[in-house]
C-alpha cells in the first residue's frame, strides 16, 4: 500500500504562522494612529473595527485553545502557572529594562539626571512589570510625536491575557472537582451576556469601570473568544472544524458589520476561523518554524519601534509600514533567540513525572494496596 500523503501540517505550525502574521498586522494597524493620519483606514470607517482588533480577537481565541491544551495535558496548578510565567514574564521584563534604562535616557527631552530621578521612570518599570499597575509614559519620551500618550501601547492587553490564564486554571480545577465540562458553555453564556451589557468596542472600553488598570468591558469582550478557544479544544472530538463554516462566518459578518449582530459574529468568526485555519494549515508550509517563533517579541517591540521611527522623522504612512514591519520582525527574532528560547528550556524541569510502574508480584501489589489505604 502507498503511504497516505499528508495534506495538513501540525496545527502548531499553523498557529505559529497565524500568530506571526497577526503580530505584523497589528504593527501595520498601529502605524495610522501613531502618525496621527486622518481619513485613512484599512476597513471602512463605518465598520468601527480595524484589522488589528479582529487580529486581537483571533489571538485570544488561539491562546484559549493552546493554553487549555496545555492544562489538559498536564493539569497541575503549579506546573501550569510556572509555564505561563516563563512564557510571558522574561521577554516582558527584558523589553521594559531596555526601554526604561537604555532607550528612554537616550531619547528623552529631559536631562538624564532628572529622568532617572523622576518617580514616573520607576513607576513605568516596576508597575508595567507587574502588569496590573501598568504605566504608559516615561518622562520626556515621545512628547514630540503625534501620539505622545504611550511609549508602548501594545502592552495594554497583557494583564487581560494573564487573567485569562487564571480563568483556565479556575475552570480546570472546578471540573477536576467534579463539575461537568459543560460548565464552559455556561461560562461563555455569562461572558456573552456581560459583553452585551458592557458594550465594549475597539474605540470604547465599555462600562463596568476597571480592575486596577484593566477595563472590565474590554476584558469581557476579549474573554469571549478566549473561552470559545477553550471550548473548541475541550470538545475537539465533538465540534468539527470545517473550513466552509469558517468562510460562512466571514461572509455573514461582512454585511452585518454595522448592526448589533456584528459583536457576536466577530467573536465567533475570529475564533472559529483562526483555529480552523491553523488546524488545516498546508503541509508544504510546515517549514521554517524557527522564523515563526518570534510573534510575542514582535508584539512586545512593534509599537515602540514604530514610535522610534516616527520620532526619527518618518512621517509617510507606507514608508513607515515598510520600515516598521521588518524591524519588528527582526526584534521578534532576537527576542526569541536570546530571551524566549533560553527561558523556555527551563520547562524541562516542569515535566510531568512518569507514572509509577505497577509491581509485578502479588506481594508487591499487596504492599501498594496497603500503603494506599
Amino acid at each position: 500500500m502507498r503511504p497516505e500523503r499528508k495534506i495538513h501540517a501540525n496545527p502548531n505550525a499553523g498557529f505559529a504562522w497565524l500568530r506571526t502574521i497577526g503580530a505584523l498586522v497589528i504593527v501595520v494597524d498601529h502605524c495610522i494612529p501613531l502618525l496621527g493620519v486622518q481619513g485613512v483606514a484599512f476597513f471602512p470607517p463605518s465598520w468601527f473595527v480595524t484589522p488589528g482588533y479582529v487580529t486581537l480577537m483571533a489571538f485570544f481565541a488561539m491562546s484559549g485553545f493552546q493554553v487549555q491544551d496545555s492544562w489538559l495535558r498536564d493539569p497541575s496548578w503549579w506546573r501550569y502557572s510556572a509555564r505561563r510565567l516563563l512564557r510571558i514574564g522574561p521577554p516582558l521584563v527584558v523589553t521594559l529594562l531596555i526601554t526604561t534604562l537604555v532607550i528612554g535616557p537616550l531619547i528623552t527631552s529631559w536631562p538624564a539626571p532628572a529622568y532617572f530621578a523622576h518617580v514616573q521612570t520607576w513607576r513605568y518599570l516596576v508597575g508595567t512589570t507587574v502588569l496590573f499597575l501598568m504605566q504608559h509614559q516615561l518622562p520626556g519620551v515621545f512628547l514630540g510625536n503625534p501620539y505622545p500618550y504611550a511609549v508602548n501601547g501594545s502592552l495594554w492587553t497583557l494583564p487581560m491575557e494573564v487573567l485569562a490564564y487564571g480563568l483556565v486554571l479556575v475552570a480546570g480545577l472546578v471540573i477536576s472537582f467534579g463539575a461537568p465540562r459543560f460548565v464552559l458553555f455556561v461560562l461563555l453564556g455569562g461572558l456573552v451576556w456581560g459583553d452585551t451589557v458592557l458594550g465594549a468596542t475597539e474605540a470604547y472600553p465599555g462600562g463596568g469601570g476597571s480592575l486596577l488598570v484593566v477595563p472590565i468591558g474590554s476584558l469581557v469582550a476579549f474573554l469571549v473568544p478566549f473561552v470559545i478557544g477553550m471550548i473548541l479544544r475541550t470538545y475537539r472530538d465533538k465540534i468539527p472544524l470545517r473550513p466552509w463554516v469558517a468562510v460562512a462566518l466571514v461572509l455573514a459578518w461582512i454585511p452585518l458589520t454595522e448592526t448589533a449582530a456584528s459583536r457576536y459574529l466577530l467573536a465567533a468568526m475570529a475564533s472559529y476561523g483562526a483555529i480552523t485555519l491553523a488546524s488545516h494549515w498546508p503541509w508544504r508550509w510546515d517549514r521554517g518554524r524557527t522564523l515563526l517563533s518570534g510573534s510575542y517579541g514582535i508584539y512586545l517591540w512593534g509599537f515602540l519601534i514604530t514610535q522610534l521611527l516616527v520620532m526619527a522623522g518618518v512621517r509617510q504612512l507606507w514608508l513607515l509600514i515598510a520600515l516598521a514591519v521588518p524591524a519588528a520582525f527582526l526584534a521578534g527574532q532576537l527576542s526569541w533567540r536570546f530571551v524566549e528560547e533560553p527561558t523556555q528550556r527551563l520547562r524541562r524541569y516542569l515535566r510531568k513525572p512518569p507514572p509509577r510502574p505497577e509491581p509485578r508480584s502479588e506481594a508487591g501489589r499487596a504492599v501498594v494496596a496497603t500503603l494506599s489505604r
